[in-house]
């Protein structure tokens, strides 16, 4: 028999804690949700008045929260009281990739994750149920485990993987009604308890037959498998979208055949200037890590391709828009709409935007930069963390602007690098009368009408056509 679950606590209000922990509040009136977070700022636009105002982007997000907060649902700083009285704890803090030392660039850095256990191991007094929400490599779970275990103060941890298979963008819906929820726990009698109270938290609302439970490694790696298949299949179509502009095929139409066949099927085939976002990137990354530290050679150069294919896509657009326009881009202004990694999210997250803007600017070009949900902040910041020149210089270089149309003004050509569904519905012929002659649309998402473009007098670049 599995205890019933009445407080639980969620370390970190980011993009994957705040949505999950609203849902599973709006949906257990019962369960006294606490999300912590040590940023006093977060937590301040998670406790706004207007839940417009919330730190994450997320389409029906802010009606979850205004239902749910207050009642059973709270965002506080007070970390050490929230760990103390919870009887179930996730843990959904940054995993980046190292920045520094052994595995830098590839391996996941768990410092943060590591400071949450020793944190969790001090303050507690009762026996939790530890979850791991965080993208992890492999076996993590051992090291929270042996932190937790050796702790001296007769504390008794069970730990779970319960890895989140979130779309940004659609995170409420993928919440609401997930394809599959995942949990991992130990064999063991104890193990199978926690695992069956968490099972019974989101039995609240998610049928039985969705939720799915296997051993903590393998919940672990099933989490890192199927962000490397996706991104296996846009590095895929992109990797084909390079031979169609060579050969006057189109990607979009090869990619409708193919889609159509049931083994294939038609999602994560549109071609792109790669993929962003924070979990396909460190994800594969850490595959390779894995891979490489059971010295598993050619599974790791498989895998390591995949990033290789993205990067290449990256670089690709960019030199495509220098080329195009001469052989020059120095001090032409460069209009960019979106920044985004994708539509619906004000994530940014190695988002390809700001690898094509970084390689323009070294080029010396202008750019301006237009998206309906990020700020100029988070902007400059993404691309000050690059360290390729300095900030200063940074933020001569880049304009940001709360307007489309301003953005294009005067601009030599516009980098479409975000699929946001407002841009179709722009007057591209007032765009066209605005910009400097020849003017040059790169369509990094294939989102506008291609023909259209060309007959307002546009010269229009897509990818893979």
């Amino acid at each position: 028999m599995s205890k019933k679950i009445t407080k639980i606590c969620c370390i970190g209000a980011g993009y994957v804690g705040g949505p999950t922990m609203s849902v599973i509040a709006q949906k257990c009136p019962n369960i006294k949700v606490t999300v912590v977070d040590l940023n006093q700022a977060r937590i301040d636009a998670w406790n706004d008045a207007d839940t417009n105002n919330i730190p994450v982007y997320e389409p029906g997000l802010p009606e979850v929260v205004a239902e749910a907060r207050g009642r059973n649902l709270f965002f506080s700083t007070k970390v050490d009281e929230a760990i103390a009285e919870a009887e179930m704890i996730f843990i959904s803090v940054n995993t980046p990739t190292k920045t520094y030392g052994t595995g830098k660039g590839m391996a996941a850095d768990l410092k943060y994750i590591e400071l949450c256990a020793r944190q969790i191991a001090r303050v507690s007094t009762t026996d939790k149920i530890i979850v791991e929400k965080s993208t992890l490599p492999v076996r993590t779970a051992e090291a929270v485990k042996s932190i937790l275990q050796n702790t001296g103060n007769g504390v008794q941890f069970q730990i779970l993987s319960n890895p989140e298979f979130l779309a940004e963008g659609t995170a409420i819906e993928d919440l609401h009604a997930p394809d599959r929820i995942l949990i991992g726990g130990d064999p063991t009698e104890e193990g199978q308890e926690a695992l069956n109270a968490l099972v019974d938290v989101y039995a609240n609302w998610v049928p039985r037959e969705r939720i799915l439970t296997t051993n903590l490694w393998s919940s672990e790696l099933s989490k890192l498998t199927a962000n490397a298949f996706l991104a296996q299949r846009v590095s895929s179509i992109n990797a084909l979208s390079e031979l169609c502009e060579h050969t006057g095929a189109d990607i979009s139409e090869v990619a409708r055949s193919i889609g159509t066949d049931s083994r294939i099927g038609p999602k994560f085939l549109n071609a792109s200037v790669g993929f962003g976002g924070s979990c396909f990137q460190k994800d594969i990354l850490n595959l390779v890590y894995i891979a490489r530290s059971y010295g598993l050679q050619q599974v790791a150069d498989y895998w390591e391709q995949v990033i290789i294919m993205n990067d290449h896509q990256k670089r690709r657009f960019g030199n495509k828009i220098v080329k195009t326009l001469y052989n020059t881009v120095s001090g032409k202004k460069i209009a960019f709409l979106g920044w985004a990694f994708k539509k619906d999210t004000n994530d940014t997250r190695e988002s390809p935007a700001i690898f094509v803007a970084d390689d323009l600017l070294n080029e010396e070009a202008r750019v301006s930069v237009y998206d309906p949900k990020v700020s100029e902040t988070q902007i400059l910041g993404d691309l000050n963390y690059l360290h390729t020149r300095s900030e200063s210089k940074n933020a001569e270089l880049i304009t940001v602007l709360d307007n489309a149309y301003e953005c294009c003004k005067g601009a030599h050509a516009i980098a479409i690098m975000t699929e946001w569904d407002e841009f179709k519905t722009y007057d591209w012929e007032k765009i066209y009368a605005n910009m400097t002659k020849p003017a040059f649309v790169f369509d990094g998402r294939n989102v506008v009408d291609r023909k259209k473009l060309l007959q307002i007098g546009f010269k229009v670049y897509t990818i893979g056509k």
